[in-house]
């Protein structure tokens, strides 16, 4: 998990601000991704995951299981901010102000790839309290 966090910082630091297409496009698939998660809709909520994640967990049930025990302050949450993005070559990563529940503060870092069908899954996301390091 650390290598995979220190391999996007530096790819996050070669990488140009996003257009705000990219941003506005990977602003949408993460906010549906969002709202299916509060809805309880597995399926919607899958829809949005990359091909490597569904190898990861090959149902929607299982998926949605591991996002709310892995995951909980993206789960549920009292407030979902987007912040900074950046793109480079097809991908994107998308920074998100995250209030849990509880009312802790988290960041999350959205990773989201092109496919070769035109379009947008997310491929990733990293999570840390609010100050913290990697």
């Amino acid at each position: 998990m650390r290598a995979v966090v220190l391999l996007l910082a530096f790819l996050l630091g070669l990488a140009a601000p996003a257009t705000a297409d990219d941003v506005a496009a990977a602003q949408s698939i993460i906010r549906a991704q969002e709202q299916a998660f509060s809805r309880n809709d597995a399926a919607a909520a899958y829809s949005h995951a990359a091909p490597e994640i569904k190898q990861l967990f090959p149902q929607a049930d299982i998926f949605m299981q591991m996002v709310e025990q892995a995951y909980a302050p993206v789960y549920r949450h009292k407030s979902f901010e987007f912040g900074e993005a950046r793109s480079a070559n097809g991908r994107i990563a998308q920074r998100v102000h995250i209030v849990d529940d509880n009312g802790e503060a988290w960041e999350a870092m959205y990773t989201l790839e092109q496919q070769p069908d035109g379009s947008l899954k997310i491929t990733g996301c990293s999570l840390l309290k609010a100050g913290q390091s990697a």
